[in-house]
């Protein structure tokens, strides 16, 4: 399994196994981040799901859909390594990843 280091909004990082086929979203929240919110339960209706993805692994991500950008675009923390973490499927890719919860805005 990929280990993924999140960082809270504190700075805090964790380390954790990631399982394949699942998405970084349901990978964050059930290992007991809750400042990631994620309320559509990862459906891409909201943006409450919003981190950072360290930069070397974001050619290692399926491409953003025009929904997501949308969704994103209504964060004023949105940069160029915004993704929601609901649209980004776990991959032996994404082993070593650091990704960063977004506070809400």
């Amino acid at each position: 399994m990929p280990q993924i280091t999140v960082v809270n909004s504190s700075g805090e990082e964790k380390s954790v196994e990631a399982e394949l086929g699942r998405t970084l979203m349901e990978t964050i929240r059930d290992n007991g981040f809750d400042e990631l919110l994620a309320l559509c339960g990862g459906c891409c209706s909201c943006a409450t799901c919003h981190v950072h993805i360290d930069p070397a692994y974001l050619d290692k991500l399926p491409e953003m859909s025009e929904d997501e950008s949308d969704l994103l675009d209504s964060s004023d923390a949105r940069n160029e390594t915004s993704r929601l973490s609901c649209q980004v499927p776990v991959t032996d890719a994404l082993d070593g990843l650091k990704v960063t919860i977004v506070s809400e805005d």
